[in-house]
């Protein structure tokens, strides 16, 4: 589950680039691709999540859950302001990525150790 968790992660990583580079030039970023990013995110939130339930989970997947889930709750507050059709700040956009970034890399921490 931990490989599937990662794959979900790094293809939604993948949307998010291309989204934070339209944020950045000052442009909305596509609704679709939005969409399609949130629900990837929420896909591997919800693998972590079950492998919390199994009962096979470290220090390190209950840190990089949380971070991910922290990574969520901003990028909900990006997709209010493109609801509002409203550009984020540049360091809201870097902040939600950063913390998405850390996630990743702890989760993906698991599976090369």
């Amino acid at each position: 589950m931990l490989t599937y968790a990662i794959i979900l992660f790094a293809i939604a990583a993948v949307g998010g680039v291309i989204l934070a580079s339209s944020v950045l030039r000052g442009k909305l970023a596509p609704w679709a691709l939005s969409l399609a990013h949130a629900l990837l995110g929420a896909a591997g939130l919800v693998t972590l999540i079950l492998m919390l339930l199994q009962g096979s989970a470290g220090s390190r997947l209950s840190a990089a859950l949380g971070l991910l889930v922290v990574a969520a709750l901003g990028g909900f507050f990006l997709a209010s302001f493109h609801l509002r059709k409203k550009i984020p700040s540049r360091g809201l956009v870097i902040g939600h990525a950063g913390i998405a970034v850390a996630g990743f890399l702890t989760l993906l921490s698991l599976l090369l150790n």
